[in-house]
């Protein structure tokens, strides 16, 4: 469970380097310290295979090269049945989604509403 967002661990997945910029800015602005970013679905795979247990969200776009954002969400909660955190996530329909274009107070609001459920 995430304390703070100084404690939390995002992973951003999006096939433009400009919009993970931007993520990753707006939650630097909203006080997250740890994000990581990759550009594909298998990426992120790679990552999550490294590292899974440590992240406590993952913001993904739609339509990432080569792989889905819901076929990526499919194969997180498939791979990581076991963890007790994406448990917790499938319970507790932890899956949120806003469109782009967004403005970072949209964003801002998505995310207070994601971590309000964690």
């Amino acid at each position: 469970m995430v304390k703070n967002k100084h404690d939390l661990v995002v992973l951003v997945v999006d096939g433009v380097v400009q919009a993970r910029d931007l993520t990753r800015a707006l939650l630097a602005y909203m006080g997250v310290d740890w994000v990581f970013t990759v550009g594909v679905g298998h990426e992120a795979r790679k990552f999550l295979n490294r590292s899974g247990a440590m992240i406590d969200l993952i913001v993904c776009d739609w339509r990432i090269p080569r792989m889905s954002g819901p076929e990526l969400l499919i194969e997180v909660r498939n791979d990581y049945s076991d963890m007790e955190s994406i448990k917790t996530a499938a319970r507790h329909n932890k899956t949120a989604y806003i469109r782009k274009p967004f403005s970072p107070w949209q964003f801002k609001d998505k995310l207070i509403t994601v971590l309000d459920k964690l």
